[in-house]
């Protein structure tokens, strides 16, 4: 693949800068991303797949494969698979069936292993300024059911999908909004579209790298028969009673969801579809015989023919796992299982290896700013409480009795590889002090106590502080029990009270939750380029500032403004980095929002760097040593690229 342009190529102009080192940054820099791969010089056909030649029911490869495959030739020929086998994996849920567009990780544009952008689905783009951005697809593409992929289907989601108020009813998805403004969409040829904004859009190609994706493509000859703008009416009609929907456009939304993947008969471009309806306890994934990759000697892949996803109890995925009922498994696997499964090694058939997680904090503690309960809002809108249930947490002791010392203790921030880490921002307010804690409660006026020991709020009641949980792990009770036994030695009480995720999650953007123990920040490599949102109060998710994210995700229609003067600042640091066309002036704005995050310790980080158990039967090949395992960037399996995955059969 070829990277041409100025400013450092990709890595500066688009906010993939995890590894990095910094380099300039200017608004002018083009950028074009080439797949120049050689298609091999003959194709081979698929073996399960033969059959279905011979009788004409499927098309030989040779037709099958777009005429500009995207080829993978590893500089080690050892990585070059053989075809054939079932990848064997434990789910959580039904819906967990989408990990199929997860893991697949086929994308318009795609990070891979060194989190760096390639093209993947498209052939090519170039970018003009940030503000203009042309795709060309790979010619002869097809959908997984054989039909054409073409720019109509890229017209059709833009026009018919995202721009009809009844498919639509809020507009376009506001990654493909600048200043509330949709791009102009030219659409050039069959292969080439065009997105033109008239300022800088620094979030488009990496949402279409994501793990959910943007998709900004739909299958319009399939999804054409339930839109009221192209159907017969009559058959619509027909449709609409059999599937018991109200009208056109819910019929139209169940039936497209590329991301979702629970309709079978949605043309789907990753390798394997789903080819089971639900409700099930089984989901079988078959593999696309149209997918868009092959290898150097002419195989197509996925070389793996399918995936069995077997929906368990998620208390039971590790037992599963270590009695050998997989064959690679990640998800539902928690870092203290690690000690269980490596005893089932021999027993299980299977390796266990430990990934990195890039996280702010494995978990972290979310005072919410915005709880409805007024004396404990004032308490936690001061800095120095928040200081100090920051210096009463005995980092130290956490990642010894917890994580068997192989974590890194901190608050959260930028983490050692990232340009913006800084030593003293991850272990401000981190380092375990009784004294000095005690000491700013009582500079707080928080002074009186009750026959207990517990300090009193400003109202008179005891400083007791719920903590909330999802209920999902031992090691969430734990981590709280040593906290809940530090925070006692400055008079805090903590009680803690575990609940179902969607339960928990309405309660805190309703106010209801005092603070809430949850994962930290998704990703802590950061960059300059890379956004700083996880930082700002942008978000509903953010959990402890959700109100105030409500609000800028709403444009004022729901939650409530920031009102404090250093939230304020945040805001507007966050809208310099936006205008910012510089990375000098991108960074400087990084800085000061990592250094007030420091200081004011808005969350409370506990361990970072906590190692995932990766659990890989004896029989996978390809999987990688030593890698990263995180959601965005990363998509768990996804940028490894488990097409190439293989088996022994």
């Amino acid at each position: 693949m070829r990277y041409v342009g100025q400013a450092g190529g990709l890595a500066a102009i688009l906010g993939i800068f995890l590894f990095l080192q910094p380099v300039a940054l200017r608004a002018a820099a083009d950028l074009v991303l080439l797949d120049e791969s050689t298609p091999p010089s003959a194709y081979r056909e698929t073996l399960l797949l033969q059959h279905a030649v011979i009788d004409k029911t499927l098309p030989p490869i040779e037709q099958r494969v777009p005429m500009e495959p995207a080829v993978f030739d590893p500089t080690d020929p050892a990585k070059l698979g053989r075809q054939g086998g079932t990848w064997r994996m434990l789910v959580g849920r039904e819906k967990d069936v989408r990990l199929a567009v997860v893991y697949g990780y086929a994308r318009l544009v795609g990070y891979d292993a060194d989190l760096q952008l390639r093209p993947d689905i498209l052939k090519g783009v170039e970018v003009e300024k940030e503000r203009i951005f042309t795709f060309r697809l790979r010619r002869g593409h097809r959908w997984s059911d054989g039909a054409p992929f073409t720019t109509e289907d890229f017209r059709y989601y833009w026009e018919d999908v995202a721009n009809d108020p009844e498919l639509s009813p809020v507009g376009p998805p506001p990654q493909m909004l600048v200043d509330g403004k949709p791009p102009k969409v030219e659409v050039l040829d069959e292969v080439t579209i065009r997105y033109s904004w008239d300022k800088p859009n620094p979030f488009f190609l990496p949402a279409l790298a994501q793990a959910s994706p943007l998709f900004i493509y739909r299958p319009y000859h399939y999804l054409k028969k339930y839109h009221i703008k192209y159907a017969d009416p009559d058959e619509l009609q027909k449709h609409i009673e059999e599937s018991g929907a109200r009208n056109w456009a819910q019929l139209h939304n169940r039936a497209d969801n590329l991301y979702r993947f629970d309709n079978p008969a949605l043309p789907t471009l990753q390798p394997w579809y789903n080819s089971t309806e639900p409700p099930s306890t089984r989901f079988l994934l078959r593999r696309n015989p149209y997918f868009h990759r092959v290898d150097a000697r002419g195989y197509q892949l996925p070389y793996l023919d399918g995936i069995s996803m077997v929906v368990t109890s998620g208390d039971l995925v590790p037992v599963k796992t270590g009695a050998g009922d997989i064959d690679l498994q990640a998800r539902g696997l928690r870092f203290d299982d690690y000690t269980f499964l490596k005893q089932s090694e021999e027993r299980g058939n299977y390796e266990v290896r430990l990934w990195k997680t890039v996280r702010g904090s494995d978990y972290a503690l979310y005072p919410n700013l915005n709880t409805k309960d007024e004396a404990w809002q004032k308490v936690f809108r001061d800095a120095r409480y928040r200081r100090a249930l920051s210096l009463a947490v005995n980092r130290h002791e956490l990642n010894q009795v917890i994580y068997f010392g192989l974590g890194d203790p901190g608050n959260q921030s930028a983490l050692p590889g990232s340009p913006l880490h800084s030593p003293e921002n991850r272990q401000a307010w981190a380092a375990f002090d009784l004294d000095k804690a005690n000491a700013l409660l009582d500079e707080m006026g928080l002074t009186e106590r009750n026959g207990h020991g517990t300090r009193l709020l400003p109202d008179g009641r005891p400083m007791e502080l719920v903590v909330e949980t999802a209920g999902e792990s031992t090691l969430e009770s734990d981590l709280l029990e040593l906290i809940g036994d530090s925070w006692g030695q400055i008079g805090i009480k903590v009680f803690t009270r575990p609940m179902q995720r969607e339960v928990l999650r309405n309660r805190i953007f309703a106010g209801e939750t005092l603070m809430t123990l949850w994962y930290g920040y998704e990703n802590a490599m950061l960059g300059p380029e890379m956004s700083p949102e996880e930082f700002v109060p942008v978000h509903q998710y953010s959990y402890h500032w959700p109100m105030w994210g409500q609000y800028f995700e709403t444009q004022g229609n729901s939650g409530v403004p920031v009102d404090t003067e250093v939230g304020e600042r945040l805001m507007a640091l966050y809208r310099a980095w936006l205008e910012a066309d510089t990375l000098t002036a991108k960074r400087a704005a990084w800085e000061e929002i990592l250094q007030i995050h420091a200081d004011h310790v808005f969350t409370i980080g506990l361990v970072a760097r906590v190692p995932q158990p990766v659990v890989v039967g004896h029989k996978m090949h390809n999987v990688p040593g030593d890698a990263i395992y995180n959601w965005d960037p990363g998509a768990h399996f996804g940028i490894y690229r488990t097409d190439t995955f293989w088996m022994d059969r």
